[in-house]
């Protein structure tokens, strides 16, 4: 099984392609969701790396998916600028599973 990174930034892709990842810049959330689905369907990918500003673009559709399917796994990874907030990303995650806002 190999990585596969979703990204809106050509720096994060072309650093990941250097170390072996291969990958496509989006900015569009019709365009994000339309390569994810197609890499969801490649048996090949077991982990989707995607940028935070793209999981911005659509928590219901990354949650659901997260919540609801084993593979592939999908990973939240911060821009160059650091400004994730990964903490809020989980919480959000288990207050939607669990139905308690936390």
């Amino acid at each position: 099984m190999k990585f596969y990174l979703i990204s809106d930034n050509v720096d994060t892709e072309m650093g990941l392609r250097l170390v072996g990842i291969e990958g496509e810049v989006v900015h569009k959330r019709r365009d994000f969701l339309e390569v994810l689905e197609t890499k969801m369907k490649d048996r090949s990918i077991g982990v989707i790396l995607i940028t935070t500003k793209l999981i911005e673009l659509a928590p219901d559709v990354i949650s659901e998916i997260k919540l609801k399917q084993q593979k592939p796994l999908l990973v939240e990874i911060p821009d160059r600028h650091g400004n994730s907030k990964i903490g809020e990303t989980v919480d959000r995650y288990v207050s939607e599973a669990i139905g308690v806002k936390l």
